[in-house]
């Protein structure tokens, strides 16, 4: 049997490792909570994906081409995906969708009300963020104030 690739998701300059959230989540274990599909597909823009315009620009979500259809239609919809809550500057954190756009993609393109997520904390979302420009364990390009 093939060892399985690392999971890692991609967001702007950030990048999350999946199986270090998994394993986080394995050694703190919690409840899931409820994803409301219809609310986070409108914000991921996997409602607008096929719209023949082509007007429609995804600032969070995967573009046209991006999404790959025919997988995200063989995805597991009772495997919950990964929430993470990001801090921006001072503001509270806000959650970032960081596994789980394909079957996102799945249970909304079939009516699929909700799916279980598991939710990160701010400071879990952190242990497992790296810095593209940096590389694993690079955190910041500026020294934090004394």
């Amino acid at each position: 049997m093939a060892d399985r690739q690392p999971q890692w998701f991609h967001f702007a300059w950030w990048v999350f490792d999946i199986d270090a959230a998994l394993a986080l989540i394995d050694a703190t274990p919690r409840d899931t909570r409820a994803l409301d599909v219809t609310a986070w597909a409108a914000a991921y823009g996997l409602d607008r994906l096929d719209d023949p315009d082509g007007t429609t620009v995804n600032l969070i979500g995967p573009t046209s081409d991006g999404l790959d259809r025919l997988y995200a239609m063989s995805t597991d919809l009772t495997r919950p995906v990964l929430l993470g809550m990001v801090r921006i500057g001072d503001n509270p954190p806000a959650g970032l969708l960081i596994d789980g756009v394909h079957r996102l993609y799945h249970a909304w393109s079939n009516g699929v009300p909700q799916l279980r997520a598991y939710v990160l904390t701010a400071e879990e979302t952190r242990a497992v963020q790296h810095d593209k420009l940096l590389g694993p364990g690079g955190t910041s390009l500026i020294a934090p104030s004394p």
